[in-house]
């Protein structure tokens, strides 16, 4: 009785905003471009990104009515709830694709190798609740974690690539020069896995290709464009989106390892970010029009 009276509630708001959202974008076919921001809970967004007045219970329907991902936060911080990760995964179109972020507890430590129990919890939190929703787990390094080849190939080590017949996808994001070396390059290519591509003023830029998807975070808006980042940028960035999915690479971007990987299709996921938050959805959506 419980479960079927959640799912008439969750019909009810869905009617209620059918009439304030636009066609959802995510429903579109099978995706291999997915582009978006961070989180979808941010004030200045109110009357700029979402309508005036829409209820903030709404404001991830909406987002998702104008995107096709979003990474999670949240997850970062602390963990969340089963019931969480279901309603999240209700409110969005399919072909919806959240990221997830690995918790702090298991990437800010000194031995990488002794963070096992937190990788545990993350994934005994709920995170398959969002079924086929769930897209990569960023794991997120701080800017003064260094390089050091043994101590990180025991944390990817401890990475799972399966559980109860789902299979996980993992992304690094490192933040300090040391990582830019080819031996970190090729751990991560044993391990069959990407780094981010950040865009980022002091972060280290590695474009190269080290796993069957490639993950972009662009960092470099400014709110002062009503679209975050110049017409001309938001173009060159969406050619590089449609070249990485086609198994190319682009060649305007810094590497760290000359040698060229398979060429195949990926998916791909690029996320708006940081500098220019205000207008960060505003350069996703263009992205997306670009792109499509």
């Amino acid at each position: 009785m419980k479960a079927a009276a959640k799912k008439t509630t969750t019909k009810k708001a869905t009617s209620k905003t059918a009439a304030t959202l636009p066609p959802k974008v995510g429903s579109i076919g099978a995706r291999t471009i997915h582009i978006g921001i961070g989180g979808w809970t941010f004030e200045p967004w109110r009357g700029v990104f979402y309508p005036d007045k829409l209820p903030h219970r709404q404001e991830l329907e909406y987002a998702a009515s104008k995107l096709t991902s979003i990474e999670i936060n949240g997850t970062f911080y602390g963990s969340q709830k089963p019931e969480s990760f279901r309603k999240w995964a209700s409110e969005v179109p399919d072909g919806f694709v959240f990221s997830l972020k690995g918790p702090r507890y298991a990437t800010n430590r000194k031995v990488l190798a002794e963070a096992g129990d937190s990788i545990k919890r993350f994934y005994d939190s709920g995170v398959l609740e969002l079924g086929d929703r769930l897209g990569p787990v960023l794991w997120q390094f701080a800017p003064t974690k260094k390089f050091d080849q043994d101590d990180f190939g025991a944390f990817l080590d401890q990475l799972p690539r399966e559980r109860d017949g789902v299979k996980l996808r993992h992304v690094v994001e490192v933040r300090h020069d040391s990582f830019k070396t080819p031996d970190f390059i090729a751990l991560l290519r044993r391990h069959h896995i990407p780094v981010v591509y950040s865009e980022h003023a002091s972060y280290p830029e590695i474009a190269d290709i080290t796993g069957d998807f490639v993950y972009a975070r662009l960092q470099k808006g400014k709110d002062d464009v009503p679209t975050g980042y110049p017409a001309k940028a938001l173009a060159a960035w969406a050619e590089r989106l449609q070249l990485w999915a086609a198994g190319g690479e682009p060649n305007d971007l810094p590497k760290v390892d000359d040698t060229a990987p398979k060429k195949q299709k990926r998916e791909v996921f690029a996320y708006v970010i940081h500098e220019g938050k205000v207008r960060a959805p505003a350069a996703a959506m263009e992205l997306i029009r670009l792109t499509e």
